[in-house]
């Protein structure tokens, strides 16, 4: 689970709780190698979508709703989605303590997820 400091950093589930403009200040700006992080993980995250949906995810915009932008995004393959990332990354998503329909929903939130986990592990 995503546990970090407490007075500065939240979970994706307190995250998921927030306004979007809230969630938008959280994720928005950071250092070069933040923004570095973010594109490489972008760049697996969006590759993982490709092997499964070809061109629709070449050009899917990263605030796009998966279900609306890719055809043949249902559960089951939101599930795959979801093992997929967790296969790629190493790392382990908790279907009970994070909301995974709002962090696996589209590419961004993805993004974030995955490399917040990346940094819980490295903790």
């Amino acid at each position: 689970m995503h546990t970090t400091d407490q007075t500065t950093a939240q979970t994706p589930a307190q995250t998921a709780a927030q306004t979007p403009a809230q969630t938008t200040d959280r994720t928005a700006g950071g250092t070069p190698e933040l923004a570095a992080d973010r594109a490489e993980i972008g760049a697996r995250v969006r590759a993982v979508l490709d092997r499964r949906f070809g061109d629709a995810a070449k050009s899917l915009a990263t605030d796009a709703d998966l279900t609306d932008a890719l055809p043949g995004f249902d559960s089951l393959a939101a599930l795959e989605y979801v093992n997929a990332v967790e296969h790629e990354f190493g790392i382990e998503v908790d279907f009970v303590g994070d909301d995974v329909r709002h962090w696996f929903s589209t590419l961004g939130r993805t993004v974030e997820y995955v490399r917040e986990s990346i940094e819980d592990q490295a903790a």
